[in-house]
């Protein structure tokens, strides 16, 4: 590593400069997200809201996540952001007749169909880290979120969660997913440091010893769709592989993002040394599902980037390089080098800071590009425009942050010092 800049190197002020400049200017580029009614607006590459787009509930509560951290952070005007966002998720998203949030809204203010796990899961962690920035009615909402999830999403049975729900909460879909899955841990973790409730970190523990179950049996490429009876539905999307929400086959950047929950979970599960041995399983798990990933994914095709999908042989299907990708690479190899010392997860590391700086940074409006081509230029046919900060703000946090902790548990605990 001698001889590169430092400002790419873990450990080093240069880089903590770095990342601090990283998330200065994506909450400054998010200001302008929010509707009259506190949903958030869809923007453009330069910060503008785009307003003919939909106003989701799940970048809604991203943006209220980013947003309350910002307000422990003592960003000035983040909290207003962030009672905003809540507003919004208090009011316009929320269903009074049958409970839940819709999926969003469309621009005219008519209701999107169907009641989403994937949303629902970020609507938990939005709450929990707006409580934990005492902006009002944050408990309430993480109150009335978690009893809906237990409600409609959770499954005691399988251990899992459900997807789908019809509008009136009287039809699921078949499909079972993952992704949904995966946010779900995440929410989980926030919930259970914020409300000291082991329950739920239980309940992610659940989860993951399925999806370990699963990638094992699959040469370490996680299985992203499945039947409602829990069968992998491997061909799922094979006609339309680029899906927004269900891609044909891997997602390597789902791989490398369980590694860092599974990580997460087992660190802050096991906490003595007594029990450091189960630590070592889950860490080694996850130590197997990020390089097998990276191996995938990264610099496969002739240019630098880490490819969005591949085929069960870890063969490149959609090229296409995503910046959340980029931001989970950025922070699980830097919560693997704290927790294995080993210098291949810091060179890993200084790689990825070195192509955000130079390829997924817009240094002229302060956000990252979403989608870049093979050529790592950069296109919208995914992800247009800037939908939310919640990736690329959390890979400004993580690198430096404790790895047992949730993002704003361990801001909060920071910040308190």
């Amino acid at each position: 590593m001698e001889g590169e800049n430092r400002k790419y190197q873990i450990g080093t002020k240069e880089n903590k400069e770095f990342l601090e400049e990283i998330r200065k200017n994506l909450l400054e580029f998010g200001r302008q997200f929010p509707a009259p009614d506190g949903s958030s607006y869809y923007l453009g590459d330069d910060g503008t809201p785009w307003k003919d787009r939909n106003r989701e509930t799940w970048i809604t509560s991203r943006m209220l996540h980013v947003y309350s951290i910002g307000t422990m952070l003592g960003d000035k005007g983040s909290k207003a952001l962030a009672e905003s966002a809540l507003k919004g998720l208090k009011g316009a998203l929320k269903d009074t007749e049958h409970g839940g949030w819709y999926s969003g809204l469309r621009s005219d203010g008519e209701i999107l169909p169907n009641k989403q796990c994937y949303a629902h899961a970020f609507v938990i962690l939005s709450a929990s880290s707006a409580m934990l920035a005492k902006i009002d009615g944050a408990e309430e909402l993480l109150k009335e979120a978690l009893e809906l999830f237990d409600l409609r999403f959770w499954d005691e049975k399988e251990k899992l969660c459900v997807d789908t729900w019809n509008t009136e909460f009287t039809v699921l879909d078949d499909y079972r997913g993952l992704n949904a899955n995966m946010h779900t841990v995440e929410a989980f973790l926030a919930v259970a440091d914020v409300l000291s409730d082991e329950k739920y970190r239980q309940r992610a523990g659940g989860i993951i010893e399925h999806v370990i179950k699963w990638f094992s049996e699959n040469s370490f490429r996680i299985p992203e769709h499945f039947t409602k009876d829990w069968k992998e539905d491997l061909e799922c999307n094979k006609e339309q592989p680029a899906d927004q929400f269900k891609p044909y086959g891997a997602t390597p950047g789902h791989g490398i993002e369980w590694a860092r929950l599974i990580s997460q979970w087992a660190l802050s599960t096991y906490r003595t040394e007594s029990s450091s041995i189960l630590t070592g399983k889950y860490v080694e798990a996850a130590k197997a599902l990020y390089n097998r990933a990276i191996k995938d994914a990264w610099n496969v095709d002739g240019a630098e980037g880490l490819v969005y999908t591949t085929d069960w042989e870890g063969n490149p299907v959609i090229h296409d390089r995503m910046h959340w990708t980029l931001a989970e690479a950025i922070n699980t190899s830097s919560v693997l080098w704290q927790i294995t010392n080993n210098r291949r997860y810091a060179e890993d590391y200084s790689k990825f800071m070195k192509y955000l700086d130079e390829k997924v940074l817009d240094h002229e409006n302060g956000s990252w590009f979403h989608q870049l081509n093979e050529k790592n230029e950069v296109i919208g046919t995914v992800w247009p425009g800037k939908s939310d900060l919640y990736h690329a703000f959390q890979a400004t946090w993580i690198p430096y942050g404790n790895a047992a902790v949730s993002i704003a548990s361990d801001v909060k605990q920071k910040m308190e010092k």
